[in-house]
């Protein structure tokens, strides 16, 4: 089946598979970023409170003349902030500079103090329900909530409780990084996956892999653009390819429909080498725990 331009959340939304990733994005950098991915097509970014650039992906999304309605806008609710839901909702809200969030996520599950150590006192579920009340309360600031970086343990434990089905869990996916469980688990429950970090990491492997470089050949594409194509070709996906250069903004929206073949053989790179490129040290905090991307 040819790849997809867009996926329906459980709320019924359209989110595009494409959208622009700022994490690790200089400032001074996201806003011209911001602007020109708007410019240029795209119609979905992607930011957070612990990325400190709010601000900034506001003054791009204004600055590009686009219409609000027609941008999809991700943030996410950073660690320290878990115990004040709708304090940090009206903060991000005022920094991006917009009336509403398209869809809001818990950036990890793992209650943080203002100093950065582990808030062992307090539950992250208690963070959903807070998260579900914000939502249910006030539909017209979120449109949607999910959450991040949760494997099939934290999404069980989570299930079992909630009032809202998350519709969105985004966590690092590539061939080096498949976390198939999880996919699979997502899929039966109808929660969609946004994969960040497509291409590994900065500099990553992944662009000099034979694999991948030999069907970037045969499609005439940079490497890049079979690593970001693979989750446009798998229902239920979308991706954050992440850059501030011109160029590789309007080359990583180009997707290409790969084969059947083709995704087997991608999916073959995780049997001979495999990493995560996104291991904080503190997510060994309270059991949280996670597992190589076998």
């Amino acid at each position: 089946m040819p790849a997809t331009t867009s996926v329906t959340l459980n709320t019924g939304a359209i989110m595009p598979t494409v959208g622009l990733g700022t994490w690790k994005s200089a400032p001074g950098e996201v806003e011209h970023a911001v602007e020109f991915a708007l410019k240029n097509g795209y119609t979905h970014i992607d930011t957070a409170a612990a990325y400190q650039n709010e601000p900034e992906v506001g003054q791009g999304l204004k600055a590009s003349g686009v219409p609000r309605e027609s941008v999809f806008l991700t943030t996410k609710l950073n660690n320290p902030d878990q115990r004040h839901v709708p304090q940090a909702l009206e903060a991000s809200l005022s920094k991006l500079g917009t009336p509403y969030i398209d869809l809001w996520l818990m950036h990890w599950p793992a209650p943080m103090t203002k100093d950065g150590k582990a808030d062992k006192a307090y539950d992250w579920l208690d963070t959903w329900k807070s998260m579900e009340d914000v939502y249910l309360a006030h539909p017209e600031k979120v449109k949607a909530i999910g959450v991040s970086n949760f494997s099939v343990e934290f999404l069980e434990r989570l299930l079992k409780v909630a009032k809202v089905v998350p519709a969105v869990n985004q966590i690092e996916l590539h061939p080096s990084c498949p976390q198939d469980d999880v996919v699979e688990y997502c899929q039966k429950k109808g929660i969609i996956l946004t994969a960040y970090s497509p291409l590994g990491s900065d500099n990553s492997p992944l662009l000099k892999n034979p694999v991948v470089n030999k069907i970037a050949d045969k499609y005439s594409v940079p490497p890049a653009n079979i690593l970001i194509s693979l989750h446009a070709n798998k229902p239920g996906h979308t991706v954050l390819p992440k850059s501030v250069t011109n160029a590789r903004i309007l080359n990583n929206a180009k997707i290409v429909d790969l084969t059947e073949e083709d995704i087997a053989e991608l999916h073959k790179i995780n049997e001979t080498h495999h990493f995560r490129a996104c291991h904080p040290a503190w997510t060994g905090w309270g059991g949280l725990g996670f597992p190589d991307c076998k």
